[in-house]
């Protein structure tokens, strides 16, 4: 099993946060994914991660609002490298990609439900990453 810290507790499967998400009625689900050792090729690739997008949007059966826009640069190597985003009907799906160390850091928010452990291997494998974090958020204010 993985975890973001031992600030973001206990890591629930997908069944148990779908469970969760719904029979808690939280407005939004939120997962962040840090990745580390990816395939540099796939990071430093602008159509690459633009179907990457695509590709993610239908794994977890969102319905993506225009196409997925995703932009290289950056001032110094610790921050160069590509953004991107993909609206979705519910929310998006962002990443950022940094090239001097091989890292993504990947958010899906939406007020639908998905996945999250699933999610995360879907990101993993997508860009070959040797190491993976992530966290689930139950967003909300009651």
């Amino acid at each position: 099993m993985y975890s973001m810290s031992s600030c973001a507790g206990p890591l629930l499967n997908d069944e148990e946060s779908i469970a969760k998400y719904n029979n808690e009625k939280h407005w939004g689900l939120h997962i962040a994914i840090d990745l580390a050792g990816c395939d540099h090729a796939k990071i430093c690739d602008g159509d690459y991660i633009k179907q990457f997008a695509i590709d993610l949007a239908e794994h977890i059966h969102m319905k993506r609002y225009g196409e997925p826009i995703a932009v290289r640069f950056g001032a110094e190597p610790k921050v160069e490298g590509y953004s991107l985003i993909q609206l979705i009907e519910t929310s998006c799906i962002s990443g950022h990609f940094a090239e001097d160390t091989d890292r993504a850091f990947i958010d899906v928010f939406s007020c639908k439900d998905y996945p999250p452990e699933s999610t995360a291997n879907y990101c993993k494998e997508y860009f070959g990453a040797q190491r993976m974090q992530y966290a689930t958020l139950f967003r909300d204010i009651q």
